[in-house]
């Protein structure tokens, strides 16, 4: 990435309110908590934010990034890569930084088309035996 894009992430990422101060952005962000309550500040009835607890061990950590690529991106038409997920889970210098880029650039074309897709109603049920009858 060149600089300015890592400006924009950066700029981007202090706008939005996060429950963490951010101290090492590949740190911060390793467990996934953090992005989640990105898409939750654009999108909050997409992502159940008590899914996602903060971790230390790669166990968790992953477990929250799969969550959130097959209960939340998938939705959005939007996936990372399981190998991406093991290098932000890793630390690995400047590859958060793509995907929040990568995630961000999603986000606001799913905005600005409206929003993510919205389930299909389940058909109403009947539980009241015969009403009215």
């Amino acid at each position: 990435m060149d600089d300015e894009s890592l400006q924009q992430v950066y700029c981007w990422v202090d706008e939005i309110s996060l429950s963490r101060p951010k101290r090492n952005i590949s740190r911060d962000f390793s467990d996934g908590v953090l992005i989640a309550e990105i898409v939750a500040s654009y999108f909050p009835r997409m992502v159940e934010l008590h899914n996602y607890s903060a971790a230390n061990s790669v166990r968790q950590k992953l477990y929250n990034w799969n969550t959130l690529n097959t209960k939340v991106f998938k939705k959005i038409g939007y996936q990372i890569s399981q190998k991406d997920i093991n290098n932000v889970v890793k630390c690995a210098p400047g590859v958060i930084e793509q995907v929040l880029f990568d995630t961000k650039k999603k986000l606001d074309a799913v905005r600005a088309n409206g929003g993510p897709p919205r389930a299909r109603p389940q058909e109403k049920r009947n539980r009241g035996g015969n009403r009215g009858a």
